[in-house]
Parts: structure tokens; C-alpha cells; sequence
């Protein structure tokens, strides 16, 4: 096995807008924005958003448009999904956004898409009705005419071969395309269509069979004109604060959420946002919650600054790649943000934090 941080870490972010209790999407919309600013001047690649409907804790439910609205805010780092449920869309109408996108702001335009619903199945319907969902099956279809209507280059063959996606950017740039997944299928899939991959061990429940999943892709991958060579990342769930005491007591918020979601698939009762610490941290849980909790966060990177980069050290070892996400869930945006700042200048990324304290705030 190599040793792939000896290189150093190529660190990006997963951003699922988590919304807090008794606040609104729209000012989770902000942090995010605000977010992805912070992490562009710390010294981050890549700040993907995330795609859930229907959900009292996460505001993204339309990626595109969040994309661009962060485009607009930043001017170096990669900008991306992660990612696009495909399966409910056409892939000419996703090619289309994206190429808009790229067009806008060539050379930082990501395209992470997905399988998974990113809701229950009441909205899966209801985001195809009165049409019925797509056939899962399908996906791999949809996934290759994606691809095509990206790149203009359909097979001669195929029924739409004649229809070009609108808006192009210029033909030397094109948003890079990644294939997300947890599972065996997603690995074989993103193998065959040579893709770059992206494993989410940030799930929390993942991790145990993920560098099995990873290497799977490795084993069977074929090159293509998207990517010579396997490449993957992996995004791991992180808290980091001044002592790992201080890490977990913010983590408490995104750990009472967790339990609440037991609570909602047994009763039905919606999910209101994060609250806040000091309510998390003095919430008593049944001996089941604590044990659907624990199975989770089993998964999870919280701690201070040197405990937490030990780790997605070893996680970069592990996985034999050095390119990590972090999904970083707390209430407070500050939190979020220093949690983000310790790790780069842990690692170097960064020693320079001034600049975002000129930034133009979009929300305290």
C-alpha cells in the first residue's frame, strides 16, 4: 500500500444546509453561502451542497441554484453537488443547468450525482407526479446520457443523438462529473464508466465495508476520456474544537437530530431543525435512541485539532487517497466555521484566518 498523505491532504466540503431550531431555511441558505466563503480563504478545493426534500433539518433541496448563488460569492474554489438525485430528472434538462454553470464560471463546475432518493417515498412520487418515478434500473442509462449531452458526443445510434444541450461552455471546459455512492453497485458503476468516485463514509454506518468499496472501483476501473486512472475521494463527519470536550458538546446538536430521526420513522413527527447545544447535550434519551446514536457516530471524527487530523490521516490511509471531504453539522455558523479554520491550520493549509474577517457578512 502507498502512503498517500505523504503528499498532504487535499481537503474539500459537503454542505447539507443544516437549519436550526426556530430559524429559517432561508437563513441556512446564507450560512451556507457564508460558509463556502470562510473555507475558499482557508485554503479548501472543492464545496459541494447537498440534495434533500421534504425535511424539516436540511434547506437544499435544489442544488443548481444554490450552486450558482455560491459561484457568485467566491472566485477560486470549485463549486459542485453532492450531489444531484439523477434518477428524479432528465439528464438532458441536468446537462443543460450544468453547462449554464460552466459556461458562467469555467474550470469550477462540479457535477457529484447520486441514486438515492435524498427523501421518503411519498416525495419521490410526488417529485415525478403525476408521472411515475424513473425505474431505478435505468440509472446507468441515465447516467451515460448525462455524459453525453455534457460533452455533445452521444452515440450515433442513440434516439436523441441530434439534440445538443444549449448553452455550452466553450469545448475545452466542461463541469467535472463524479459518481457518489455508499455501495458496491455505485463502485462497479463509476468503475465502468471510468468517473472519479466519491464514497460517503460521512453516512456514519459506511465506513466498515468502505475501503472494500473503494478498491473494488480501483480493481475494475476503466480508463476514459473523463479520467485516465481511478481517483477517489471519501467524506468522513467531523466536528473539530479547541478540546475534544468543546467538539462533543457542539456535536450534541447533530447527535439529538439523529436520534430524533428513530423517533420520526417510528411515529411519523417531523424533524425541526438543530437545537441547540446546551438543550442537546441536556436531552435524556431511551437506552434505544443512545444505541441508533451510537451506531452512527461510531462513525464519526469529533475532537481537537490534532486528534481530528490523526484521524482523516488515517482515513487517507485507509481509503489510499488523499483527497477527504468534511461535512461539519453544528448549530452555530461560528462553530462550523472555526471547526473548518482548526483543521487547515492544523495542516497547514492556511495561517492567515484576517481575510474572513473583512468578508462581507450574508448572516451573523
Amino acid at each position: 500500500m502507498h502512503n498517500p498523505t505523504q503528499g498532504g491532504l487535499t481537503l474539500s466540503v459537503t454542505d447539507q444546509s443544516p437549519i436550526r431550531k426556530d430559524d429559517t431555511p432561508r437563513n441556512a441558505l446564507l450560512d451556507t453561502v457564508k460558509l463556502a466563503q470562510a473555507v475558499e480563504n482557508l485554503g479548501y478545493t472543492r464545496y459541494w451542497v447537498a440534495e434533500h426534500h421534504n425535511t424539516g433539518t436540511y434547506a437544499g433541496a435544489s442544488p443548481e441554484i444554490l450552486i450558482g448563488q455560491i459561484l457568485a460569492n467566491t472566485s477560486t474554489i470549485r463549486v459542485g453537488s453532492g450531489g444531484v438525485m439523477l434518477s428524479h430528472y432528465s439528464s438532458l434538462k441536468v446537462a443543460e443547468q450544468f453547462r449554464i454553470l460552466e459556461s458562467l464560471y469555467p474550470n469550477r463546475v462540479d457535477l457529484g450525482i447520486g441514486r438515492a432518493p435524498g427523501s421518503d417515498q411519498a416525495t419521490m412520487f410526488a417529485l415525478a407526479y403525476p408521472k411515475r418515478p424513473v425505474d431505478i434500473q435505468t440509472f446507468p442509462q441515465q447516467v451515460a446520457d448525462l455524459i453525453g449531452y455534457l460533452r455533445n458526443n452521444l452515440q450515433p445510434d442513440h434516439p436523441f443523438a441530434t439534440i445538443k444541450a444549449q448553452a455550452g461552455p466553450d469545448p475545452e471546459s466542461s463541469p467535472e462529473v463524479w459518481l457518489l455512492g455508499s455501495s458496491d453497485y455505485s463502485a462497479n458503476l463509476a468503475a465502468y464508466l471510468g468517473l472519479p468516485f466519491a464514497f460517503a463514509d460521512f453516512f456514519g454506518n459506511t465506513a466498515k465495508h468502505g475501503p472494500a468499496v473503494t478498491e473494488l472501483y480501483r480493481k475494475n476501473f476503466k480508463p476514459s476520456s473523463i479520467c485516465a486512472e481511478p481517483k477517489v475521494n471519501v467524506t468522513v463527519q467531523v466536528v473539530c474544537a479547541p478540546t475534544e470536550d468543546e467538539a462533543k458538546f457542539i456535536a450534541s446538536s447533530r447527535n439529538l437530530n439523529r436520534a430524533r430521526r428513530l423517533i420520526e420513522a417510528k411515529t411519523g413527527e417531523r424533524i425541526q431543525g438543530l437545537s441547540t447545544p446546551e438543550e442537546a447535550s441536556a436531552t435524556v434519551l431511551d437506552d434505544g435512541a443512545l444505541n441508533y446514536v451510537s451506531q452512527y457516530t461510531s462513525g464519526y471524527y469529533d475532537g481537537d485539532p490534532k486528534q481530528v487530523v490523526e484521524a482523516l490521516k488515517n482515513v487517507a490511509e485507509i481509503y489510499e487517497t488523499n483527497d477527504i471531504g468534511i461535512v461539519t453539522i453544528a448549530y452555530h455558523l461560528k462553530d462550523r466555521i472555526r471547526s473548518y479554520q482548526l483543521i487547515a491550520n492544523e495542516l497547514g493549509l492556511t495561517s492567515n484566518f484576517e481575510s474572513l474577517q473583512t468578508a462581507t457578512p450574508l448572516h451573523d
